[in-house]
């Protein structure tokens, strides 16, 4: 019986997207809309990160790790849009079976890293808030660049755990993905061999890397509004709904999606439930982070105002 199984088995040399349902008369418009929410992903993005590093008032921890999400959200956008963009112009589909696994590795690296960032953002707005004295004390810029370190370093260490494990799986004759990218749920219900460890490691792993910050993001938001409702006031009361309603929102819309991809997915091969989760925390939500996070942000604005002003005064003939 097992050398039955192993004669099924096969290693494969590269896979075959399928990509996402759209009827062939509408692929130009689905073309047309993920094309420009890649590009104002990337725009939105590097605008925020010029903007932060060329205004010397936003050299604060708060924006030093908006910074780091938003380069981290461009590049999740990378990892699978140029790809998927490619895909829906071509009939040409495959992906090599190198590439998939390195496309897995990326995919839960940048997601990982957005977890991390999310959870230090919210233990910086607990600190601004619930220790405003010591904040210059705790979030010095040592510990700052320690934190975001440590979130890169823990999350590279996630993400190879998985390649190396996905690497060890075997697959029969079907290498169509019933997806737009190599997701790994997806991969280990087309894989024929145990994939026991794999599971495993995406429950037990998962809670340290993904429960245990979402825990200590919700601890974060209680200890603030306990602080802001021991002494209310309407004016403090909406200052602190500006400053973290906007991140409770990217939270619930992130870890969200992430649990019904990994944690709640059907057994099938996918599904359309899967798959819009799937857009939902690959590609839209990296576009929103500048919107939701930035836009609305008073001292954004005031950069986007200087920087244009120069922009407005910067002549040719300046350089004449």
């Amino acid at each position: 019986m097992n050398n039955m199984k192993r004669d099924n088995e096969t290693r494969v040399s590269q896979f075959f997207l399928q990509g996402l349902s759209v009827p062939p008369d509408h692929h130009g418009l689905f073309f047309t809309l993920f094309l420009a929410s890649y590009l104002a992903t990337l725009l939105g993005n590097l605008l925020i990160i010029l903007l932060i590093r060329m205004d010397s008032r936003l050299h604060t921890p708060m924006y030093f790790f908006l910074s780091h999400l938003a380069f981290n959200d461009m590049s999740f956008s990378s990892v699978t849009m140029p790809k998927m963009l490619m895909d829906m112009q071509t009939n040409h589909k495959s992906i090599p079976y190198a590439g998939c696994i390195s496309q897995v590795f990326f995919i839960i690296f940048c997601g990982c890293i957005d977890n991390f960032l999310l959870t230090v953002m919210a233990y910086d707005r607990y600190v601004a808030i619930c220790q405003p004295l010591h904040y210059t004390t705790i979030m010095r810029e040592e510990r700052c660049a320690l934190l975001v370190g440590w979130s890169w370093f823990f999350s590279f260490i996630h993400a190879l755990l998985h390649a190396l494990l996905l690497s060890q799986v075997s697959f029969c004759s079907s290498i169509a993905v019933p997806h737009f990218s190599c997701e790994l749920t997806v991969l280990l219900n087309m894989s024929c061999s145990d994939v026991s460890v794999n599971e495993l490691a995406i429950f037990t792993e998962g809670i340290l890397v993904v429960f245990l910050p979402f825990i200590s993001v919700v601890g974060s938001y209680i200890r603030i509004w306990a602080t802001v409702l021991r002494n209310p006031s309407a004016k403090r009361f909406f200052k602190v709904l500006s400053t973290c309603g906007s991140h409770l929102l990217v939270v619930s819309l992130y870890y969200g999606t992430i649990a019904e991809v990994y944690f709640f997915s059907s057994s099938s091969l996918s599904s359309n439930k899967d798959i819009i989760a799937s857009i939902m925390y690959m590609i839209v939500t990296p576009m929103l982070n500048p919107f939701i996070y930035s836009l609305r942000n008073k001292d954004i604005k005031q950069a986007l105002k200087l920087f244009v002003n120069k922009m407005k005064t910067f002549k040719p003939n300046n350089l004449m």
